[in-house]
């Protein structure tokens, strides 16, 4: 018999990852169905996406471009909707099997809070809302029976290294890093690096904000906090690995001594398929690697002495509370500001550890302390900076 396709909201269809995830629908129509589709701003790219693949609904959350989408695709039978906190409301759609949440930063919160709540299957690919909140949405997750498949390529490595493995216990495992932009550079080279070099990674294909955060190895501390989370190991146990060629993915090492790992080509539409189509695999020949063609394959320790974003993360998840909040909204103003090019690359840095010493900082937290935590940081920063 046949299985149903399941229906797929994807938060964030405009970007890097939302993009990507409707080429894996559109190559596997008969396993996947749009149901909600959102985007923030980019509205004619909405417009487009949601007549290809006519969802039951679609959010701008602009309100400003509302007119404009609902005009365009009066003629459809799409619902249209507007503002942020609709996107919390689509996701409880009764026809919806996962949320594919693909926003950027902290806004992808409180959505995934709301389809959770709904019962609803998370592909994750926000890992801000892990580093932010990782403690309440694992319990939340937990309370509710609900799945969280990791969408990051690193995650979806480690979460297929451990399928069968959940009796073993995991003495460390090995999160890899492509190095980013400025792999092998020093302090005194990065002076005056612009954003166009900072945009330049050599592997991936990301988005503008984690391709700033792969260069600054602020990345891999938001991934090393996820992992903590999403696998329930202490963060004493993960391990940053600098591996250039992207080809091994992540590692996990068991007591006996094994490590196993995780190999594919550097393609974000694997992992997406994966955490879509879990736990069956689906035959994509397009994604075939050559292993013969790999040729060598290295690892280095990370440079936390250039790139100190990494042991500022660490040191977040270390104190816990609303610490790991602070440096994430931090980081995201940061990262605005060099892309928007007010202040220089090294300055993302030491920007995050000054927040880091002087915002309140909060031990148990709630929801209300996460957000307002956000709130009070950014507002600071985007007056001060």
């Amino acid at each position: 018999m046949k299985d149903r396709k399941k229906n797929i909201a994807i938060l964030g269809s405009t970007g890097s990852i939302g993009t990507q995830t409707l080429d894996v629908i559109r190559s596997n129509k008969d396993l996947f169905e749009v149901e909600v589709l959102t985007a923030g701003s980019n509205a004619e790219l909405l417009i487009a996406q949601a007549k290809e693949f006519m969802p039951n609904a679609v959010v701008i959350a602009d309100e400003s471009k509302y007119e404009m989408v609902k005009q365009a695709l009066e003629q459809s039978d799409i619902k249209v909707f507007a503002g942020s906190e609709a996107m919390g409301e689509v996701v409880t759609f009764k026809n919806i099997d996962i949320v594919l949440t693909a926003l950027v930063g902290f806004a992808g919160l409180k959505p995934t809070i709301e389809a959770i709540k709904a019962k609803k299957t998370i592909a994750l690919a926000n890992k801000e809302t892990m580093v932010v909140a990782g403690e309440l949405i694992t319990q939340m997750a937990l309370d509710n029976n609900v799945a969280i498949l990791p969408v990051d390529s690193e995650h979806s490595a480690i979460f297929q290294c451990l399928q069968g493995e959940y009796h073993n216990r995991v003495k460390r495992i090995l999160l890899t890093a492509s190095g980013g932009a400025f792999r092998g550079k020093k302090h005194s080279e990065l002076g005056n690096i612009t954003v166009k070099d900072a945009l330049r990674n050599p592997n991936w294909n990301m988005g503008k904000k984690v391709t700033i955060d792969s260069a600054t190895l602020m990345n891999k501390g938001l991934e090393v906090i996820e992992a903590k989370w999403l696998f329930g190991v202490d963060a004493k146990k993960i391990t940053p690995v600098i591996h250039a060629q992207s080809i091994i993915h992540s590692m996990v090492e068991f007591e006996d001594g094994t490590i196993k790992a995780q190999m594919s080509r550097p393609d974000m539409r694997l992992p997406i398929l994966y955490a879509l189509s879990f736990p069956k695999r689906v035959a994509m020949p397009s994604f075939a690697m050559d292993i013969f063609e790999v040729g060598s394959l290295t690892f280095e320790k990370p440079d936390t002495q250039t790139f100190p974003c990494l042991s500022l993360a660490f040191d977040a998840i270390e104190k816990g509370g609303n610490m790991p909040c602070i440096m994430n909204a931090a980081n995201e103003v940061a990262v605005e500001k060099f892309l928007n090019e007010k202040i220089g690359f090294l300055q993302i840095p030491e920007i995050i550890s000054k927040a880091m010493n002087e915002f309140q900082f909060i031990k148990n937290c709630s929801l209300d302390d996460y957000l307002s935590t956000d709130k009070e940081v950014k507002a600071k920063l985007v007056k001060d900076i």
